[in-house]
């Protein structure tokens, strides 16, 4: 199987990782189990018209979890059916009342609760559905080298997805503060201490804010998620781990001179 490449970590790996991206994650993909679980998803998908259906073959379920970044609920099969059959229309519904909006986006996206026939039978979903989960399995292989590197690659990925969505930038700020991942990488970009989320919600945000504006020039959610203030926003992230983790890779200068160009 082929096993993605991060040969050094911080902003030098992250540089490498940007430029080999595409050509890894396409090697990837040809690796021989996840080739033969896409293939399998695409050649059954369009059989399953139930989450009863779906849960009760586990190789369809989990490549249907694992696009959604919920792989360890594989044995979860009640709960999962639940999630599924409730769909995402009426507020009762359970998706809607879990606080992870992965579940949400699950049942969405299989819409076995909201119509009357699933999306499992629309000729595209089976190839979303596998974009997604091989999308997935590369950032995991790459957290299995570099967790830091596993959660810019999410940043990249998860940001511009909560900016394109609908509601106000206040909707967007909590929905990043309920990330773990995205938020991991913003409260440690932007040098907040893990004792911050203790403080009020509202106090969280307004100091999210202050220093998104004071560090990236910005405190939108849409301007942040565009290419160059995501970019400023992951290399201060890696900086900052660097410097935490006691290996910077950088001389002392260097260091501040990366913290300082990523200023302007």
């Amino acid at each position: 199987m082929f096993q993605p490449v991060v040969p050094i970590g911080g902003v030098a790996g992250w540089a490498f990782l940007s430029r080999t991206k595409d050509t890894q994650q396409a090697a990837f993909n040809q690796s021989p189990q996840l080739a033969r679980d896409a293939e399998y998803f695409r050649e059954h998908i369009g059989d399953v018209t139930t989450a009863e259906e779906l849960v009760s073959d586990r190789r369809l379920l989990g490549v249907a979890l694992g696009a959604f970044g919920l792989d360890d609920d594989i044995n979860n099969r009640y709960f999962i059916q639940k999630v599924l059959e409730d769909g995402t229309l009426e507020t009762g519904a359970l998706a809607n009342r879990l606080a992870d909006k992965r579940y949400l986006e699950f049942s969405q996206a299989f819409g076995f609760g909201d119509f009357s026939t699933a999306r499992t039978r629309l000729s595209e979903f089976p190839d979303e559905i596998i974009g997604q989960y091989q999308t997935r399995q590369f950032e995991i292989a790459i957290g299995e080298q570099d967790d830091d590197m596993r959660l810019a690659l999410n940043a990249l990925r998860e940001l511009p997805d909560i900016a394109e969505g609908s509601g106000s930038d206040t909707t967007k700020w909590f929905q990043v503060m309920g990330s773990e991942p995205l938020r991991r990488v913003f409260e440690s970009a932007l040098g907040l201490p893990s004792s911050f989320a203790s403080l009020d919600l509202d106090k969280q945000l307004e100091v999210f804010r202050d220093k998104a504006q004071r560090a990236l020039g910005t405190d939108e959610i849409s301007e942040i998620a565009q290419p160059d203030v995501q970019e400023d926003l992951i290399r201060r992230f890696l900086v900052r781990q660097q410097i935490a983790g006691g290996v910077t890779g950088y001389s002392p200068a260097q260091t501040a001179l990366t913290l300082l160009q990523n200023s302007f």
